[in-house]
């Protein structure tokens, strides 16, 4: 009795030692007087309670959670539903935590908190308004404000993933939090302007709230705001203004925040900026997409955006092998989705596999007939880049709800023509005026009056029309000008075309439409005739081709005259010129190209070349020579006396030979340098 005693004694020191841990928020030694706790009873409902507070309170949810799970005799669900939800939410079980707080037995605000923030994770957005709400209008307590921040971010939810209109819940924007989840709403629908407005106002907020605290450094504020900055650089680069957006995101990661599920969201961005270019840029950011945690902080669109630019981005770097697995990957998830077939075909197109590339599409439009039509307008680019524009042609008149667009009849009209292919332009046409046609009579079926064709119908007839003008088939044009000629009668334009179109085919016919022109008196313009003279262009043309009167009439006159009375100068004739023999009429062409041109003489002189070694004399040589001759003295020479025997002679060398002009040119030199010579030795 007395050991009972004193262990009771001990237990209740102890129970007031976790009491005031508990107030003073000391769970560590809270954590251990319950252990002591339960050194003396074990099985202490309380005691275990406790302890998994603790463990809670310390971000021990694992050990907590496994506590629960051991001891599922004593903590039933009843005791202990909340903390072992919450401890599976932390730990990510987002749907072991849904079933543990739909099998409590009692559902109370705690659980139905908690409810919200499962079925938000689960993207369930529709059943988390409604907890929300629920929330909202059965519970006062200081913690509403927080309430209406998950509301507002459950609107923003929809409308960025889901593209729900949100409706307005009349919330007062007076925290950074919903001004930040009002511009994230606003950005779902487009409205990028208005969306960067309320960025501004909520960075102004969290300025104003939290340069109120003194312990809060810049840093800290900085760091807060990069949630904000990085929504506003979004908004940028929706703009297109990349290099701005580029500049905001890389502040934000020089800042190092914390949050991993904002750097991912970031780098995804910058990758997609860079796309092909800046590939070692990109490549490092997407490191950061690969970080612990970030699976549980970004929805499941945002996971599956970075795991497409991944994939991208390993085709852009040339790895096929890594670029297929990755597409695979997603195709295997999404079955349905477009993006990753799409990828895989581009690989192949880089590969030169185009005929690959085409297979690979049609059988994907062949299982998903909902996206066939995206899949074969990619099939008949692919065509087009093949040459093959007939085929292409084919695939995109195969996508039967987009025949009768507009868009689609003028790419077809366009290809065909450029094919040269008159009869299947026509043909794409009259079958979407037959649509257009069938539509109407649907709608007005049982309808006896006059009904107008809508102004799509009537602008298709119309290029019809005109198109088969262009390419001489009037006869083809007559029906369509008739039915627009119906619809306005007063369409002067249509009427001369349909008047000319007849002309060919039906001349009185032709005479009858022409009787519904207007007269010249009715079509006559009312143009104001002095502010036309008036105008610049007028007055430009006036000055330089105006009428000429008085003096400067009589002027130029006078001056037409004198230039009438100028005789041209005669030409120059030749020094050699004599008239009685007649010009050369090939005097105009270049020598060569003259009819008695015989080309260069070769062969003449043979006889003189010299042979043998350089400087060596030949049998004739001593014809030159003076000294040899009777008359000439056995004297020596005089200084001078070889230049004038040169210059006397009319033997020249032939190596040395060139044309006559410079061979005078010559003479004429060694003349000057004899006349200009002091000579003796």
């Amino acid at each position: 009795k007395m050991a009972a005693a004193g262990a009771a004694a001990a237990a209740a020191g102890l129970w007031s030692e976790v009491n005031r841990c508990g107030q003073n928020g000391d769970f560590a030694r809270a954590l251990k007087s319950v252990n002591k706790i339960l050194q003396i009873s074990k099985d202490d409902v309380t005691a275990l309670q406790c302890k998994v507070v603790c463990l809670i309170q310390n971000g021990n949810f694992k050990e907590a959670l496994g506590i629960i799970n051991t001891h599922t005799k004593v903590l039933t669900s009843d005791n202990i539903a909340f903390e072992k939800a919450y401890c599976e939410y932390r730990l990510n079980r987002i749907e072991s935590a849904l079933k543990t707080i739909q099998g409590a037995s009692q559902q109370t605000d705690k659980l139905k908190e908690l409810y919200g923030q499962v079925l938000y994770r689960l993207e369930r957005y529709d059943d988390c308004l409604a907890a929300y709400r629920d929330l909202i209008r059965n519970s006062q307590d200081e913690y509403e404000e927080e309430r209406k921040t998950n509301l507002s971010a459950v609107v923003a939810a929809q409308s960025t993933w889901e593209k729900v209109v949100p409706e307005d819940l009349g919330l007062r924007e007076a925290t950074y939090e919903l001004c930040y989840n009002s511009a994230c709403a606003l950005i779902g629908q487009g409205k990028l302007n208005e969306a960067m407005k309320k960025l501004q106002k909520a960075e102004e907020l969290c300025r104003q709230s939290l340069s109120e605290d003194s312990d809060v450094t810049e840093e800290d504020i900085e760091a807060e705001l990069a949630i904000i900055h990085g929504q506003m650089a979004y908004i940028m680069q929706l703009q297109g203004r990349t290099e701005d957006a580029l500049q905001l995101y890389n502040q934000i990661i020089k800042l190092k925040p914390t949050d991993v599920g904002l750097l991912a969201v970031i780098a995804n961005n910058i990758i997609t900026i860079n796309k092909d270019q800046n590939v070692f840029d990109s490549k490092k950011k997407v490191k950061l997409t690969n970080a612990e945690g970030v699976e549980h902080k970004l929805s499941k669109k945002q996971l599956q955006a970075i795991e497409f630019n991944k994939a991208l981005l390993a085709m852009y770097t040339n790895q096929a092998d890594q670029c297929r697995k990755l597409s695979a990957s997603l195709q295997s998830q999404s079955p349905e989705h477009l993006l990753p077939v799409l990828i895989q075909a581009a690989q192949l197109c880089r590969e030169k596999q185009h005929a690959k590339a085409v297979v690979l599409l049609q059988d994907f439009a062949d299982q998903h007939p909902a996206n066939a039509a995206e899949i074969k307008l990619t099939m008949a680019q692919l065509k087009i880049a093949q040459g093959s524009v007939t085929k292409a042609c084919m695939i995109l008149r195969s996508i039967e709800e987009l025949q009768h667009k507009p868009g689609m009849v003028s790419a077809l009209v366009t290809m065909y023509s450029h094919e040269e292919d008159i009869d299947s332009a026509i043909e794409v046409f009259t079958q979407a005026i037959q649509w257009y046609q069938q539509f109407q009579a649907r709608t007005n079926y049982g309808c006896c009056v006059f009904q107008p064709k809508s102004p799509v119908h009537l602008s298709l007839i119309r290029e019809a029309a005109n198109f088969k003008l262009k390419h001489g088939r009037k006869k083809e044009a007559i029906s369509d000008l008739e039915e627009l000629w119906k619809q306005n009668p007063k369409d002067v334009h249509t009427l001369a075309q349909l008047i000319s179109a007849y002309s060919l085919v039906d001349p009185e016919k032709a005479k009858v439409l022409s009787k519904h022109l207007p007269s010249s008196d009715t079509m006559s313009l009312k143009v104001d005739v002095d502010a036309l003279e008036n105008s610049h262009g007028a007055t430009y043309v006036r000055k330089k081709a105006g009428k000429l009167t008085g003096d400067n009439q009589q002027k130029e006159q006078g001056q037409g005259e004198m230039k009438k009375k100028k005789k041209k100068k005669k030409g120059k004739l030749p020094k050699n010129y004599d008239p009685k023999v007649t010009p050369d009429p090939e005097r105009w062409l270049p020598m060569r190209e003259r009819s008695y041109y015989r080309g260069r003489k070769k062969g003449k002189k043979k006889e003189q070349v010299g042979k043998g070694t350089q400087g060596s004399t030949t049998a004739g040589s001593s014809e030159l020579d003076a000294s040899r001759t009777a008359s000439s003295p056995p004297t020596s020479p005089r200084p001078g006396s070889a230049a004038a025997v040169s210059a006397a002679s009319n033997v020249i060398p032939p190596r040395h030979q060139k044309p006559a002009g410079a061979a005078a040119t010559k003479k004429k030199q060694q003349q000057k340098k004899k006349k200009g010579s002091k000579g003796g030795w």
